[in-house]
């Protein structure tokens, strides 16, 4: 008999943060190439609706994570959507360029607000029908930031870390009831936000975009960007059953950045 991966998350309601674009988009695809029912939630509704035409059924909720009220609602219509939510991708995140003494008390908030708070946030939505199903997946998106230190970006680099420490401490305080909370952990990744990041370096540096995308790309030991299939690809995994003694992981995908 062959091996059905349809069958891995079939039903299952996944609900991804950030999923109209970049990692989030390349998760929903992973997700819902495994059975799964699919809410993107994101703040631009443009793009949301323009990647859920490409999923068959998706439902779409236009909120900001950083909003407890816009969270509740856009959980609310999901759960009315697709049912219970079994899986959370919290992926919304933003990463603004500032050095420490140039990163005022409003970005600061903002940055911890969209990486950290936003994921608390949601997983207090979603975790009272994990319990009561006695089976739940949350992963979130960090960074490799969230394990190590990075210059010009303090405030981006202690919301990743806050983030991972906040997997950790789900992780524990759920882990006898069939619920698993890991983290994953990618290395500049080809997206929308390093696309942002290259801008700043060519503005920055007056260098080429070819070399500003090769300074970052520097950062991994392979000299190359991660793609955003990369990151669902682990993803997925963290979510499929198989993967239930997989519990307060914080997964590098850095092509060995930490190791070097």
């Amino acid at each position: 008999m062959g091996y059905d991966m349809q069958s891995e998350l079939a039903g299952r309601h996944a609900v991804i943060t950030g999923g109209g674009s970049g990692i989030g988009a390349a998760v929903a695809d992973a997700l819902a190439a495994e059975g799964a029912k699919l809410t993107l939630v994101g703040r631009s509704l443009e793009k949301l609706q323009k990647k859920a035409a490409a999923l068959k059924g998706a439902h779409v909720a236009a909120a900001d994570v950083t909003d407890a009220a816009a969270v509740a609602t856009a959980i609310d219509s999901a759960v009315k959507a697709h049912g219970p939510v079994a899986i959370l991708i919290n992926n919304a995140g933003a990463a603004p360029a500032r050095k420490f003494l140039d990163t005022d008390l409003a970005t600061w908030r903002q940055t911890l607000d969209v990486n950290m708070t936003g994921a608390f946030l949601c997983a207090q939505a979603v975790l009272p029908g994990m319990i009561a199903a006695r089976w739940g997946r949350i992963v979130n998106v960090a960074s490799v930031v969230g394990l190590i230190g990075y210059k010009g970006i303090a405030a981006y680099v202690a919301a990743k870390h806050g983030l991972v420490g906040l997997t950790r401490a789900l992780a524990l305080e759920y882990a006898d009831l069939g619920i698993t909370v890991n983290a994953v952990c990618p290395n500049f990744t080809d997206t929308d936000m390093v696309a942002q990041a290259v801008a700043n370096i060519q503005a920055q540096r007056g260098v080429s975009e070819t070399d500003a995308r090769a300074m970052l790309a520097g950062k991994n030991p392979q000299k190359r960007l991660v793609t955003p299939a990369e990151v669902a690809a682990a993803v997925a995994w963290l979510c499929r059953p198989e993967s239930a003694s997989m519990n307060g992981l914080a997964l590098p995908i850095d092509g060995g950045e930490i190791a070097s």
